[in-house]
């Protein structure tokens, strides 16, 4: 989850690629140049796609990354999700038109295995409404299979860093169903006006240092914060955090894709 710059989405043609969340706990942000994410160490990165031409055409672009590492490359979604088990990859790129498990099964089983491995979803469609059932099912975002090779390769730094890759129709799909839904359930106690301030800079793409500078905290009094929030909401990820922010009023729908 996580001033400045505000929801942050799609296209994935843009210079500097969309975001509505912030760092995860794994892997950190540790330095940026452009809008670029740089690592301090190689992303190990898991290529699904039933397209083998294509994979493999994936694959030598990412390969060629000096941050980057392929790690596998399947041909279904059965093999994605037990090459997962084997690999444990940083990031999986996963497309949803795949014989004997689709994406979006596959993500929802590898979801379960690795919840912090963020899963790109590859599509040749934004409006294709698998791209929501798969971003439902827990994907960090989607990228589309005619971006560019920088395209490509920001956005896996980005998901990789915690940010979720993502375009304001889906986000509004994704809030009118956790509207219709209830996901999430009577607060377990009120937010503290601090977290508000926490939630509202999460929601606007800002990251646990950028938000211990702007509110003179630590980095782990962030993570803290961040922590009381999902559990005061009943939530699991950074995305739900996100769109409550925006039922709420912290964030507004209209400012997606502004900066």
């Amino acid at each position: 989850m996580a001033d400045a710059p505000k929801l942050r989405t799609l296209p994935l043609n843009d210079p500097s690629p969309p975001s509505i969340a912030g760092e995860r706990g794994g892997r950190g942000r540790v330095g940026e140049d452009k809008g670029d994410y740089l690592t301090s160490e190689n992303i190990r990165i898991l290529i699904a796609d039933d397209q083998p031409l294509f994979a493999g055409g994936i694959s030598r672009i990412l390969a060629a990354q000096p941050d980057m590492e392929v790690v596998g490359e399947v041909h279904n979604g059965k093999e994605a999700v037990e090459l997962c088990r084997e690999r444990v990859p940083d990031v999986i790129l996963m497309d949803l038109s795949m014989p004997v498990m689709d994406g979006v099964a596959a993500t929802r089983e590898i979801r379960d295995i690795l919840p912090g491995t963020p899963i790109l979803i590859l599509t040749m469609h934004t409006d294709d409404d698998h791209v929501f059932r798969g971003i439902k099912a827990g994907a960090r975002g989607y990228v589309l299979k005619d971006c560019t090779p920088d395209d490509l390769t920001r956005a896996i730094r980005a998901v990789n860093a915690g940010d979720t890759i993502m375009a304001p129709e889906i986000a509004r799909k994704l809030l009118t169903t956790f509207e219709s839904e209830k996901k999430t359930a009577s607060l377990s106690a009120p937010l503290t006006n601090r977290e508000m301030e926490v939630l509202a800079s999460l929601s606007r793409g800002r990251s646990n240092k950028e938000i211990a500078k702007d509110l003179g905290i630590s980095e782990k009094t962030v993570r803290n914060h961040a922590s009381n929030i999902y559990r005061k909401l009943h939530i699991f990820d950074r995305t739900q955090a996100v769109l409550y922010a925006i039922r709420e009023g912290l964030v507004s729908l209209d400012d997606l894709g502004s900066r």
